[in-house]
């Protein structure tokens, strides 16, 4: 016998969610696309006031829960007491969306121990504690989504990106990892691996036609994406509209990896 069917598949009222590099472009939006589904949110980055902004926005636009806190997920210990914090601020959660990123560009030659050391920290280590930690609770409570945000240069060589490439190919191998394990308690584990996105950032790099044209060029629906297209990836991965789908790689190019 099929199960009932659920009435809005996207509701995720009353569900309790982490967002990591909430203070910037993807991040954001992300945040403000759960709130406006009804999830409870704890948000970080290492920006304080930004943190406290975006909560009082937040609480104002959509009249969800929301707690900060900052952490720096370069730092071991901090990101280990990040998962502690987030876990206690609402009594458990329901989704973690590790979104926080950095990218560094050295070409092959010029890579440098420190600048490797730190791009696989925030990239890869942090959501993999936070996936280990949150994900044990979510396994002990019988539910809970992961949604790891990693990228094309997971799955296609990107010049002067050594380590962001291979931070965000293990993440990728990191996320089947957690649905094997996981998925046997009730907690799925997916990523979306979004092309060029236009945030701020992205038109500050990528804006300049001449330079984006080439790239433009190679993807078949003819344009980069916008934050929304990967915040509503992750909404989808959050809610219970996905519930049969675990240990999936989401591309949000366009095509681009195909062409």
């Amino acid at each position: 016998m099929n199960p009932d069917p659920i009435a809005d598949p996207f509701d995720l009222t009353g569900r309790r969610a982490l967002v990591t590099g909430a203070t910037q472009g993807i991040g954001t939006d992300i945040a403000r696309t759960l709130a406006g589904a009804g999830c409870d949110l704890v948000l970080t980055a290492r920006d304080r006031e930004g943190l406290a902004a975006l909560a009082r926005s937040v609480r104002a636009d959509h009249g969800v829960r929301v707690e900060v806190v900052p952490a720096d997920l370069a730092d071991a210990a901090e990101t280990e007491a990040l998962a502690a914090s987030a876990l206690a601020a609402f009594d458990g959660l329901d989704v973690l969306v590790n979104n926080a990123g950095i990218s560094v560009p050295q070409r092959v030659v010029d890579v440098d121990a420190t600048t490797w050391d730190l791009v696989l920290a925030v990239n890869l280590r942090a959501p993999a504690l936070l996936g280990s930690r949150i994900g044990r609770a979510m396994a002990q409570a019988g539910r809970g989504s992961i949604v790891n945000v990693s990228s094309v240069a997971g799955s296609l060589a990107l010049a002067e990106h050594f380590s962001y490439c291979a931070s965000k190919a293990a993440l990728i191998m990191a996320t089947k990892v957690l649905a094997l394990e996981l998925g046997p308690s009730g907690v799925r584990a997916n990523c979306v691996s979004p092309t060029v996105v236009m945030t701020e950032m992205g038109q500050r790099v990528w804006g300049e036609e001449a330079k984006a044209a080439p790239l433009v060029a190679r993807i078949p629906l003819g344009h980069f994406a916008r934050p929304a297209d990967v915040s509503h990836a992750v909404l989808f991965l959050a809610a219970d509209a996905s519930a049969m789908v675990n240990g999936v790689d989401l591309k949000i190019d366009g095509g681009f990896s195909v062409a």
